[in-house]
């Protein structure tokens, strides 16, 4: 074999023992890159859904990340955290559900902060004729004729449970509990009155101020349901740098600004 033969073998190895490591190297970056940019996965309370779509459009117009929303009642996502589902940020109405993944040891506990309050409102559609003032022993079953009360289910929903509590309080549960239109979360509720399906509703101030359909008739003493907070933790399970960014992001002066602008009263 002459010099050159060998010469020219040589060099061809070579090549093709370098095309995989070059290859390789050259999918590394992108591989990162792509991890770099996974989105921000949030699963937060119904209620919350105006004001995180707000604050996650403005995040990303500031940074270029991405964020994913997704809305349902409190405990109806804490059990798919517990199913194992995805998510990098929980974002509850109530304590409870918070409280209940924090035993499971599905939340970083050092990262739970509480972000929000909320009030609790009565409401009608936005034509009724109903007047209404809650007192103890108001007449909520005689407004309600033979209509139902739209309401978050009561058992597992937190908006139910603030609303039962309160109309425990003041004495009229009783007189009401067979009537109620228990929805799977706030906003299906809220839905209910504003199509006109039921008479009157029990929902989230914040709620009624994001839907034109409805009219408040009043608002149930605070004093009267435990306080309506809204508290927000990472997952355990969150791989994603990003996610403690977002949710430091919820406190930012620009987050406020919109929480404030749906009716939230946000937690220094």
């Amino acid at each position: 074999m002459s010099r050159t033969l060998r010469l020219t073998i040589a060099l061809l190895a070579l090549a093709f023992v370098g095309a995989p490591l070059a290859r390789a190297q050259d999918a590394r970056p992108a591989a990162e890159a792509a991890t770099a940019t996974k989105p921000v996965v949030v699963f937060a309370a119904a209620s919350l859904k105006n004001a995180l779509d707000g604050i996650a459009k403005s995040w990303e117009a500031s940074t270029s990340k991405k964020v994913t929303l997704s809305f349902a009642a409190s405990s109806a996502i804490a059990k798919q955290i517990e199913s194992g589902a995805p998510a990098d940020l929980f974002i509850s109405a109530d304590l409870k559900w918070m409280d209940w993944l924090a035993e499971r040891k599905l939340i970083d506990a050092g990262s739970r902060k509480t972000l929000l309050a909320n009030t609790l409102v009565l409401i009608a559609p936005k034509d009724s004729t109903k007047t209404l003032k809650i007192e103890k022993g108001f007449a909520l079953a005689e407004a309600l004729g033979d209509g139902r009360l739209a309401m978050g289910d009561p058992k597992s929903v937190p908006a139910g449970t603030y609303g039962k509590a309160a109309l425990e309080a003041l004495g009229v549960w009783d007189k009401v509990a067979e009537k109620v239109a228990g929805a799977e979360n706030v906003r299906v509720a809220l839905t209910y009155v504003a199509r006109g399906e039921t008479p009157l509703g029990i929902v989230y101030g914040t709620d009624a101020n994001s839907e034109p359909g409805v009219k408040v008739l009043d608002t149930f003493p605070a004093d009267s349901h435990p306080p309506i907070v809204y508290p927000a933790a990472l997952t355990a399970s969150s791989a994603n740098a990003d996610a403690k960014a977002f949710l430091d992001y919820l406190s930012s002066a620009e987050a406020t600004k919109i929480f404030e602008g749906q009716g939230f009263t946000v937690v220094k």
